[in-house]
Protein backbone atom coordinates (compact mmCIF):
# COMPACT_ATOMS: atom_id res chain seq x y z
CA UNK A 1 0.00 0.00 0.00
CA UNK A 2 1.28 3.50 -0.79
CA UNK A 3 0.22 4.99 2.57
CA UNK A 4 0.31 2.16 5.14
CA UNK A 5 -1.22 2.46 8.59
CA UNK A 6 -3.09 5.73 7.97
CA UNK A 7 -5.91 4.19 10.03
CA UNK A 8 -3.73 2.69 12.76
CA UNK A 9 -5.75 2.14 15.93
CA UNK A 10 -9.10 3.00 14.32
CA UNK A 11 -12.28 0.93 14.47
CA UNK A 12 -14.53 0.86 11.39
CA UNK A 13 -17.98 -0.64 11.00
CA UNK A 14 -18.79 -1.48 7.38
CA UNK A 15 -22.25 -2.57 6.26
CA UNK A 16 -22.53 -5.06 3.41
CA UNK A 17 -18.88 -6.07 3.91
CA UNK A 18 -19.31 -9.77 3.10
CA UNK A 19 -18.58 -9.26 -0.61
CA UNK A 20 -17.87 -6.79 -3.38
CA UNK A 21 -17.03 -3.19 -2.55
CA UNK A 22 -17.69 -3.66 1.16
CA UNK A 23 -15.19 -6.53 1.37
CA UNK A 24 -12.57 -4.52 -0.53
CA UNK A 25 -13.02 -1.55 1.83
CA UNK A 26 -12.78 -3.81 4.88
CA UNK A 27 -9.52 -5.35 3.65
CA UNK A 28 -8.02 -1.98 2.65
CA UNK A 29 -8.88 -0.48 6.05
CA UNK A 30 -7.32 -3.50 7.76
CA UNK A 31 -4.16 -3.10 5.65
CA UNK A 32 -4.04 0.50 6.86
CA UNK A 33 -4.24 -0.50 10.52
CA UNK A 34 -7.96 -0.52 11.38
CA UNK A 35 -9.95 -3.15 13.23
CA UNK A 36 -13.18 -4.03 11.45
CA UNK A 37 -16.79 -4.68 12.41
CA UNK A 38 -18.50 -6.47 9.52
CA UNK A 39 -22.27 -5.94 9.45
CA UNK A 40 -24.13 -7.99 6.87
CA UNK A 41 -27.09 -10.30 6.36
CA UNK A 42 -24.63 -12.80 4.88
CA UNK A 43 -22.98 -13.95 8.10
CA UNK A 44 -21.13 -16.84 6.44
CA UNK A 45 -19.59 -14.51 3.87
CA UNK A 46 -18.79 -12.05 6.63
CA UNK A 47 -16.95 -14.75 8.57
CA UNK A 48 -14.81 -15.47 5.52
CA UNK A 49 -13.87 -11.80 5.24
CA UNK A 50 -13.17 -11.68 8.98
CA UNK A 51 -10.73 -14.54 8.48
CA UNK A 52 -8.90 -12.57 5.80
CA UNK A 53 -8.70 -9.56 8.11
CA UNK A 54 -7.42 -11.62 11.03
CA UNK A 55 -4.74 -13.06 8.76
CA UNK A 56 -3.50 -9.48 8.37
CA UNK A 57 -3.10 -9.23 12.13
CA UNK A 58 -6.18 -7.09 12.75
CA UNK A 59 -9.27 -7.77 14.84
CA UNK A 60 -12.56 -8.48 13.07
CA UNK A 61 -16.06 -9.32 14.31
CA UNK A 62 -19.18 -10.18 12.34
CA UNK A 63 -22.67 -8.91 13.14
CA UNK A 64 -25.86 -9.92 11.38
CA UNK A 65 -27.60 -6.74 10.24
CA UNK A 66 -30.64 -5.91 8.12
CA UNK A 67 -30.04 -2.21 7.46
CA UNK A 68 -33.71 -1.74 6.55
CA UNK A 69 -34.52 -2.24 10.25
CA UNK A 70 -33.68 0.91 12.28
CA UNK A 71 -33.77 -1.00 15.57
CA UNK A 72 -31.18 -3.46 14.27
CA UNK A 73 -29.02 -0.59 13.02
CA UNK A 74 -28.88 0.96 16.45
CA UNK A 75 -28.41 -2.34 18.30
CA UNK A 76 -25.57 -3.56 16.08
CA UNK A 77 -23.71 -0.24 16.11
CA UNK A 78 -24.01 0.04 19.89
CA UNK A 79 -22.87 -3.56 20.32
CA UNK A 80 -19.86 -3.08 18.05
CA UNK A 81 -18.94 0.09 19.91
CA UNK A 82 -19.05 -1.84 23.19
CA UNK A 83 -17.14 -4.83 21.80
CA UNK A 84 -14.32 -2.76 20.32
CA UNK A 85 -14.37 0.00 22.91
CA UNK A 86 -15.06 2.72 20.35
CA UNK A 87 -16.27 3.42 16.81
CA UNK A 88 -14.28 5.85 14.68
CA UNK A 89 -15.56 5.16 11.16
CA UNK A 90 -18.90 4.10 9.69
CA UNK A 91 -19.15 2.99 6.06
CA UNK A 92 -22.73 2.72 4.81
CA UNK A 93 -22.10 0.35 1.93
CA UNK A 94 -25.04 -2.10 1.96
CA UNK A 95 -27.36 -1.68 -0.99
CA UNK A 96 -29.60 -3.43 -3.51
CA UNK A 97 -30.67 -2.79 -7.08
CA UNK A 98 -32.66 -4.45 -9.85
CA UNK A 99 -33.51 -3.32 -13.40
CA UNK A 100 -37.26 -2.91 -13.83
CA UNK A 101 -39.46 -1.40 -16.50
CA UNK A 102 -41.32 1.76 -15.51
CA UNK A 103 -44.77 0.20 -15.90
CA UNK A 104 -43.80 -2.96 -13.99
CA UNK A 105 -42.26 -1.33 -10.90
CA UNK A 106 -44.44 -2.09 -7.87
CA UNK A 107 -44.88 -0.10 -4.65
CA UNK A 108 -43.37 -3.01 -2.72
CA UNK A 109 -40.25 -3.03 -4.92
CA UNK A 110 -39.89 0.75 -4.62
CA UNK A 111 -40.21 0.58 -0.84
CA UNK A 112 -37.69 -2.25 -0.54
CA UNK A 113 -35.08 -0.35 -2.55
CA UNK A 114 -35.51 2.76 -0.43
CA UNK A 115 -35.62 0.79 2.81
CA UNK A 116 -32.16 -0.64 2.18
CA UNK A 117 -30.48 2.13 0.19
CA UNK A 118 -31.71 5.21 2.03
CA UNK A 119 -33.33 4.25 5.36
CA UNK A 120 -30.32 2.05 6.05
CA UNK A 121 -27.90 4.91 5.39
CA UNK A 122 -29.81 7.37 7.54
CA UNK A 123 -30.55 5.17 10.54
CA UNK A 124 -27.04 3.72 10.68
CA UNK A 125 -25.73 7.29 10.51
CA UNK A 126 -28.10 8.37 13.27
CA UNK A 127 -27.02 5.49 15.51
CA UNK A 128 -23.33 6.18 14.93
CA UNK A 129 -23.81 9.91 15.45
CA UNK A 130 -25.25 9.30 18.91
CA UNK A 131 -21.94 7.71 19.85
CA UNK A 132 -19.65 10.07 17.94
CA UNK A 133 -21.15 13.42 19.01
CA UNK A 134 -20.06 13.23 22.67
CA UNK A 135 -16.55 12.26 21.50
CA UNK A 136 -16.35 15.14 19.04
CA UNK A 137 -14.90 13.02 16.26
CA UNK A 138 -15.88 10.50 13.60
CA UNK A 139 -15.91 9.69 9.90
CA UNK A 140 -19.00 8.58 8.01
CA UNK A 141 -18.75 7.41 4.40
CA UNK A 142 -21.83 6.62 2.32
CA UNK A 143 -21.94 4.63 -0.92
CA UNK A 144 -23.92 6.51 -3.53
CA UNK A 145 -23.58 5.63 -7.22
CA UNK A 146 -23.01 7.02 -10.65
CA UNK A 147 -26.74 6.26 -11.06
CA UNK A 148 -27.51 9.34 -8.96
CA UNK A 149 -26.40 11.40 -11.99
CA UNK A 150 -26.58 9.00 -14.96
CA UNK A 151 -30.18 7.90 -14.54
CA UNK A 152 -31.30 4.82 -16.41
CA UNK A 153 -34.85 4.17 -17.63
CA UNK A 154 -34.82 0.70 -16.05
CA UNK A 155 -33.19 1.72 -12.75
CA UNK A 156 -35.67 4.36 -11.63
CA UNK A 157 -36.01 3.35 -7.98
CA UNK A 158 -32.29 2.62 -7.63
CA UNK A 159 -31.25 5.93 -9.21
CA UNK A 160 -33.69 7.85 -7.03
CA UNK A 161 -32.47 6.10 -3.89
CA UNK A 162 -28.83 6.89 -4.66
CA UNK A 163 -29.68 10.53 -5.39
CA UNK A 164 -31.27 10.54 -1.94
CA UNK A 165 -28.01 9.20 -0.48
CA UNK A 166 -26.19 12.23 -1.91
CA UNK A 167 -28.77 14.52 -0.30
CA UNK A 168 -28.59 12.70 3.04
CA UNK A 169 -24.80 13.01 2.90
CA UNK A 170 -24.99 16.78 2.48
CA UNK A 171 -27.66 17.32 5.14
CA UNK A 172 -26.01 15.13 7.78
CA UNK A 173 -22.60 16.66 6.99
CA UNK A 174 -23.99 20.08 7.93
CA UNK A 175 -25.70 18.71 11.04
CA UNK A 176 -22.58 16.92 12.29
CA UNK A 177 -19.86 19.39 11.29
CA UNK A 178 -20.09 21.34 14.58
CA UNK A 179 -19.29 18.08 16.38
CA UNK A 180 -16.10 17.34 14.47
CA UNK A 181 -17.69 14.58 12.39
CA UNK A 182 -17.31 14.47 8.63
CA UNK A 183 -19.77 12.84 6.23
CA UNK A 184 -18.85 12.15 2.61
CA UNK A 185 -20.04 9.86 -0.17
CA UNK A 186 -18.48 7.76 -2.91
CA UNK A 187 -20.14 7.31 -6.30
CA UNK A 188 -18.74 4.22 -8.06
CA UNK A 189 -19.52 3.35 -11.67
CA UNK A 190 -19.45 -0.01 -13.46
CA UNK A 191 -17.84 -2.20 -10.80
CA UNK A 192 -16.93 -5.85 -11.29
CA UNK A 193 -18.91 -7.20 -8.33
CA UNK A 194 -21.57 -9.87 -7.75
CA UNK A 195 -24.22 -7.11 -7.78
CA UNK A 196 -23.25 -5.97 -11.27
CA UNK A 197 -23.15 -9.56 -12.55
CA UNK A 198 -26.66 -10.02 -11.17
CA UNK A 199 -27.79 -6.82 -12.89
CA UNK A 200 -26.31 -8.07 -16.17
CA UNK A 201 -28.31 -11.32 -15.93
CA UNK A 202 -31.52 -9.46 -15.11
CA UNK A 203 -31.00 -6.97 -17.98
CA UNK A 204 -30.44 -9.90 -20.35
CA UNK A 205 -33.81 -11.35 -19.37
CA UNK A 206 -35.67 -8.04 -19.66
CA UNK A 207 -34.19 -7.05 -23.02
CA UNK A 208 -33.83 -10.50 -24.56
CA UNK A 209 -30.09 -10.19 -25.11
CA UNK A 210 -27.26 -12.64 -24.28
CA UNK A 211 -25.89 -12.64 -20.75
CA UNK A 212 -22.77 -10.50 -20.74
CA UNK A 213 -23.88 -8.23 -23.59
CA UNK A 214 -25.08 -5.38 -21.36
CA UNK A 215 -21.88 -5.63 -19.30
CA UNK A 216 -19.80 -5.30 -22.48
CA UNK A 217 -21.81 -2.27 -23.60
CA UNK A 218 -21.39 -0.54 -20.24
CA UNK A 219 -17.66 -1.19 -20.01
CA UNK A 220 -17.19 0.06 -23.57
CA UNK A 221 -18.49 3.48 -22.44
CA UNK A 222 -15.73 3.98 -19.85
CA UNK A 223 -13.04 6.45 -21.01
CA UNK A 224 -10.30 4.66 -19.03
CA UNK A 225 -11.11 1.51 -20.97
CA UNK A 226 -11.68 -1.05 -18.23
CA UNK A 227 -14.24 -2.12 -15.68
CA UNK A 228 -13.87 -0.70 -12.21
CA UNK A 229 -12.55 -3.01 -9.50
CA UNK A 230 -13.75 -2.90 -5.87
CA UNK A 231 -10.20 -1.94 -4.86
CA UNK A 232 -10.53 1.27 -6.92
CA UNK A 233 -13.29 2.34 -4.54
CA UNK A 234 -11.54 1.06 -1.42
CA UNK A 235 -8.49 3.27 -1.92
CA UNK A 236 -10.60 6.44 -2.02
CA UNK A 237 -12.62 5.24 0.97
CA UNK A 238 -9.37 4.88 2.92
CA UNK A 239 -8.48 8.46 2.04
CA UNK A 240 -11.83 9.76 3.28
CA UNK A 241 -11.46 7.76 6.50
CA UNK A 242 -8.00 9.19 7.18
CA UNK A 243 -6.81 12.49 8.63
CA UNK A 244 -5.87 13.50 5.09
CA UNK A 245 -9.57 14.21 4.50
CA UNK A 246 -10.28 16.03 7.78
CA UNK A 247 -11.24 19.23 5.94
CA UNK A 248 -13.65 17.54 3.52
CA UNK A 249 -17.32 17.08 4.34
CA UNK A 250 -20.58 16.91 2.41
CA UNK A 251 -18.76 15.82 -0.76
CA UNK A 252 -19.58 13.06 -3.25
CA UNK A 253 -16.46 11.74 -4.97
CA UNK A 254 -16.99 10.05 -8.33
CA UNK A 255 -14.86 6.96 -8.97
CA UNK A 256 -16.03 5.73 -12.36
CA UNK A 257 -13.25 5.92 -14.92
CA UNK A 258 -14.44 9.19 -16.46
CA UNK A 259 -18.08 8.37 -17.16
CA UNK A 260 -19.18 11.51 -15.30
CA UNK A 261 -16.88 14.53 -15.44
CA UNK A 262 -17.92 17.37 -13.12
Amino acid sequence: MESPLRLQGSVALITGAASGIGRAIALRFAHEGADIAIADLNVEGGQAVAGEIQALGRTARVYRLDVANPDECRAVIERADADFGKLDILVNNAGIGHPRNLLDLTPEQWDQTFAVNTRGVFFCTQAAARLMIPRKRGKIINLASIAARMNGPQMIDYSASKAAVVSITQSTAKALAPHGITVNALAPGIVDTPLWRQLDREWAEIEGIPIGEMWKRRVAMIPLGRAEQPEDVAGVAAFLASKDADYMTGQTLHIEGGLVMV
